[in-house]
């Protein structure tokens, strides 16, 4: 039986002037994977954050089934971010091991899961190889094992499949449906209707900061009275999509000119992968 994991409730989120969500009630149930779909500026990465708990909602709130902020229990929450984030000096396997640790996870628990999926990943023999020389594939790959290593409830997924070839696109929708069928929930986020088609039970297309429609995908078709997710989705965001602010906002040209500063003034031994 499906019971509610994760709540948004009336959820918006504004950056000066520009409103990035507006006004989002949405309930996550286990045992399901939801696609985020929508272009690029649609608003998914913005979700995404508030319901890791890296954004807080202007207003409303973002909640667990306890009632407690996904902030204090990031715990439950496995994230993969459009960008990586690995530090190239480490092997794939003290990148894993590095984040478990943070999380309070005994090595050999976090080694147990690295491996169960690094097979289904055909990672498995590059465990030991420093980041540094990784295609994008292959760091892909690591995030998703970085992400899993704790056993999360939840799974957040921002594009995981964007610069991959077929083959590692095609691996990484199988480990998606793996979770699902054993019990896991996953939040994708995508801009590809074929891949949310494929690998989603549930989709919210997302436009402008808002919500236009969620449901199954033949849910959608009925709603639009169309033959295919591509022609549902257009029938529901015919207006122009804004141009893609999420990034520029959240950076002032104080904070810029900070870490230009900074940076020039300081190097590291370990540099994170972006």
């Amino acid at each position: 039986m499906k019971e509610n994991l994760l709540h948004l409730t009336d959820v918006s989120k504004s950056f000066g002037e520009v409103n990035a969500i507006e006004h989002v009630s949405l309930d996550i149930k286990n045992r399901s994977v939801i696609g985020l779909v929508g272009g690029n500026g649609a608003g998914k990465t913005t979700l995404l954050r508030m319901m890791a708990g890296i954004y807080k909602p202007t207003t409303g709130r973002v909640y667990l089934k306890d009632g407690q902020n996904v902030d204090q229990m990031r715990s439950l929450l496995g994230v993969v971010p459009e960008s990586t984030g690995l530090y190239s000096k480490l092997t794939a396997w003290e990148n894993i091991r590095f984040h478990s640790r943070i999380h309070g996870i005994d090595d050999s628990i976090a080694w147990s899961r690295t491996i169960k999926f690094a097979e289904l990943l055909d990672m498995q023999d590059s465990l030991h190889r420093y980041t540094e020389g990784f295609s994008r594939g292959m760091k892909q790959k690591t995030a998703l094992l970085r992400a899993l290593a704790h056993g999360p409830s939840i799974l957040l997924l921002d594009e995981p499949t964007a610069g991959l070839d077929v083959t590692s696109a095609r691996i990484v929708r199988k480990l998606v449906q793996r979770l699902k069928d054993e019990g896991g929930t996953v939040i994708y986020s995508t801009h590809h209707l074929a891949e949310a088609e494929q690998v989603c039970d549930r989709i919210i297309i997302v436009h402008n900061g808002t919500i236009r429609a969620d449901g199954k995908p033949e849910e959608l078709l009925k709603l639009t009275n169309t033959q295919s997710l591509e022609e549902a989705y257009v029938s529901l965001t015919s207006e122009i999509a804004r141009p893609r602010q999420e990034d520029a906002i959240t950076t002032s040209k104080f904070a810029m000119l900070w870490r230009r500063l900074f940076t020039k003034k300081h190097t590291f031994e370990v540099n994170e992968d972006e």
